[in-house]
C-alpha cells in the first residue's frame, strides 16, 4: 500500500518546480503523505532530507535527469520501494517517463497498477592500511581515474581470485547493465539489457590498444589495486561522491544484493528508448 510519497526534483529546474506545484496538491487530494527536499519546503509538504526520504517512503517520484534519481536511487535500501524516474528533457536513460504521462502513470501506481524493472547496484569497498573500509552503493558505476595533471595509472585487477591484467590507463569504469550506456558507453563499452546479471570493466584511454572492455558474472568479485605512487587518483562512485586512492589500496567490487525498483512505462519497451536516446536508424 502506497501511503508516504517522496518527491525529489533537480534544484534551479524551472519544469521541475512547476510540476511539483501541482503533484504535491494533487497528491494530498488523493489522501497520500508527502515528503520533500528542504528547496521544495514552499509547496507545503513535509521537508527532509534524501536518507530519511528513502526510510520512509512507500514510492519515490523524480523529476530531473539521471543524475537526480541517482542522488536518491542508492540510498533506497527496501527493495520493494518502487521509483518513477520523469525526464524533463535531457538524455536521461533511466529516467524514461515524460512529464505528460506523469499523471497517468502515476494514478495507475497509487492504484497498484504497475509493473517494476529491477536493477541490479553494486557495492564498492575500498580498503586502505590506515582507516576502516569505505563503503559506497551504485546504480551505474564507479570511476578509477586519475586527475587532471597525474600520469597514467596502473591498476592491477582480479576477477574472483583470478588475475586479469594491470590496466595502463587514465582509469577503470566499473559499471553495472544500467550503467552501460552512461561513462561506459563513452569509452567504449557494450551496451547490456538492463536486467542482465553482469558487470562491466571499461579502461580509460588505455595504454595497450588492445585492454578492451570486458563483461563479467554479477556473482564474481572484482579487486583493483593502485600500483601507483605520486600524482591524484581518484574514485567517483554514479559521480555523487569523490574519494582519494593511495598507492596500495584496494578497491572490492561485488553485487550489492538490493536492487532498485524502477516503474516502467507501459507504452515503451528498452529498445524503443535506445533508438530514441542515441538516434539509431537515422541517416
Amino acid at each position: 500500500m502506497i501511503n508516504v510519497v517522496g518527491l525529489v526534483a533537480k534544484y534551479g529546474e524551472a519544469k521541475a518546480i512547476e510540476m511539483a506545484g501541482w503533484l504535491v496538491p494533487w497528491l494530498k487530494e488523493n489522501g497520500r503523505q508527502i515528503l520533500v527536499e528542504t528547496e521544495f519546503s514552499q509547496t507545503g509538504a513535509r521537508a527532509c532530507d534524501k536518507k530519511e526520504m528513502a526510510q520512509k517512503a512507500d514510492l519515490i517520484i523524480v523529476l530531473g535527469g539521471d543524475g537526480t534519481f541517482l542522488s536518491i536511487a542508492r540510498l533506497v535500501e527496501r527493495r520493494d520501494v518502487p521509483i518513477i524516474g520523469v525526464n524533463l528533457g535531457g538524455l536521461g536513460f533511466i529516467t524514461e517517463i515524460a512529464a505528460d504521462e506523469l499523471k497517468s502513470i502515476l494514478a495507475q501506481t497509487l492504484e497498484g497498477k504497475f509493473s517494476v524493472e529491477k536493477r541490479m547496484t553494486l557495492e564498492f569497498r575500498v580498503y586502505n592500511k590506515k582507516d576502516s573500509p569505505k563503503k559506497f552503493r551504485v546504480l551505474n558505476d564507479g570511476v578509477i581515474t586519475k586527475g587532471a595533471y597525474s600520469k597514467i595509472i596502473e591498476l592491477e585487477t582480479y576477477v574472483g581470485k583470478e588475475y586479469l591484467c594491470t590496466y595502463r590507463a587514465d582509469g577503470l569504469i566499473i559499471s553495472t547493465p544500467t550503467g552501460s550506456t552512461a561513462y561506459s558507453l563513452a569509452a567504449g563499452g557494450p551496451i547490456l539489457y538492463p536486467t542482465l546479471g553482469a558487470i562491466v570493466l571499461s579502461p580509460i584511454c588505455p595504454h595497450t590498444l588492445t585492454n578492451r572492455p570486458i563483461v563479467v558474472s554479477s556473482k564474481s568479485t572484482i579487486r583493483v589495486t593502485l600500483r601507483s605512487a605520486g600524482g591524484t587518483v581518484i574514485l567517483s562512485p554514479d559521480g555523487q561522491d569523490a574519494l582519494r586512492l593511495n598507492n596500495g589500496d584496494v578497491v572490492e567490487i561485488r553485487d550489492y544484493g538490493v536492487p532498485v525498483s524502477l516503474v516502467k512505462t507501459p507504452s515503451r519497451g528498452y529498445f524503443e528508448i535506445l533508438r530514441n536516446k542515441l538516434k539509431w536508424g537515422e541517416r
